[in-house]
């Protein structure tokens, strides 16, 4: 039996790989136990529960230079400590696993404090300020690219084991997904999403995309708006033929992807780990407003491998999509050779190569 805490969340690309290994830990045995720590605001406090784990909330803030968010900041990393060694101390976890952001820095830190064997698992390309600060200092740091070794401090002991998230839906076939969404393999599906929140940019393009009648006429689209866009998008678009379905937010969204012969969505780490997981092929359109322009990083990636096309943010328009999709759909073969550099990029076995790391550092203590 094994007993870990993980520490994360804030959006779902920090939630759902955490929920990808905990579900794979409990599988292997029943009596393995998992905690996950996280805060009240962020997507975890809905997510987690309703998957079945139990979640502590503690305070946490991303860091901030301006003097007049400086003072919170500091207030709640020290509220956060507290907590955080009080459930150290109350379940004294065989390890504890960082899954990146400002969300897991008081566990972490405490953790490093009493002695506790710490892993970390990073997900993008370009990694965050939480794990670069403390990879030297842990005993892993799990890559999910390999090509992230260069930007970490060479003190970390590192070990590429993929974006668990990636096995969950590696197993969801071409059929499956159409069929959950009533649609047929042979056509050309497009889904388009913008992350766990939605992204407001790629509504403003999908919406202009759809009024101006630019969607091709052989084509299918799953358009995912986000909770909090749905209602403008549907206003502003008002009725559209049957061949176009909207939603505000989907649980299923692999089976979504699963149905894609192309996906057009940001470029966040759990995006990729899906995306490189199933062989779909993408146009990318990274968020220029995350710390470090790291979903930028994430996408020159696959660009660079012939499994996506990247677009700043800045040059993406209704035109420009219109432009790039005619290119995609107008060379036979071309979004299946993408597809196949898209699959090589992709690791599958990633929650048991991080399982098994857990395993090995709780064992040395």
């Amino acid at each position: 039996m094994m007993k870990i805490l993980i520490g994360g969340g804030g959006t779902g690309g920090h939630i759902y790989p955490a929920l990808a290994l905990a579900r794979y830990v409990k599988a292997v045995d029943s009596v393995n136990e998992v905690l996950f720590i996280g805060t009240s605001k962020g997507l975890e406090n809905r997510i987690i529960p309703a998957a079945g784990f139990p979640l502590t909330t503690i305070p946490a803030r991303g860091f901030q230079r301006n003097f007049r968010h400086f003072v919170p900041f500091i207030a709640d990393l020290v509220r956060g400590l507290k907590q955080s060694l009080k459930i150290l101390k109350e379940h004294q976890p065989n390890v504890v696993l960082g899954m990146g952001g400002y969300v897991a820095a008081p566990l972490l830190i405490s953790a490093l404090l009493k002695k506790f064997p710490v892993v970390l698992h990073e997900q993008n390309v370009l990694p965050g300020m939480v794990n670069k600060r403390l990879a030297p200092y842990v005993k892993k740091v799990c890559l999910s690219f390999m090509e992230t070794e260069k930007s970490l401090p060479r003190r970390s002991n590192v070990i590429f084991t993929g974006n668990p998230r990636s096995g969950e839906v590696a197993s969801i076939s071409r059929n499956e997904g159409c069929r959950k969404f009533d649609l047929n393999p042979e056509d050309l599906n497009i889904l388009v999403y913008g992350g766990s929140r939605g992204a407001l940019r790629l509504n403003q393009v999908i919406t202009a995309f759809l009024s101006d009648g630019l969607m091709p006429e052989e084509a299918y689209l799953i358009y995912v708006t986000g909770e909090i866009y749905y209602k403008d998008v549907i206003a502003n678009l008002g009725s559209l033929p049957a061949r176009v379905k909207i939603y505000p937010y989907l649980d299923n969204l692999p089976y979504a992807l699963a149905a894609a012969n192309l996906a057009i969505t940001r470029s966040g780490a759990t995006t990729l780990a899906e995306i490189t997981a199933l062989g779909v092929p993408a146009i990318l359109v990274p968020s220029p407003n995350v710390v470090g322009n790291h979903q930028y990083y994430n996408a020159r990636l696959l660009s660079d491998k012939d499994a996506a096309v990247l677009i700043e943010e800045k040059d993406f328009n209704h035109i420009r999509l219109r432009e790039e999709i005619e290119k995609l759909t107008r060379e036979p073969g071309l979004l299946e050779i993408m597809g196949s550099n898209s699959k090589m990029l992709g690791t599958t076995d990633a929650a048991e190569k991080i399982y098994r790391c857990l395993r090995e550092v709780a064992s040395c203590t």
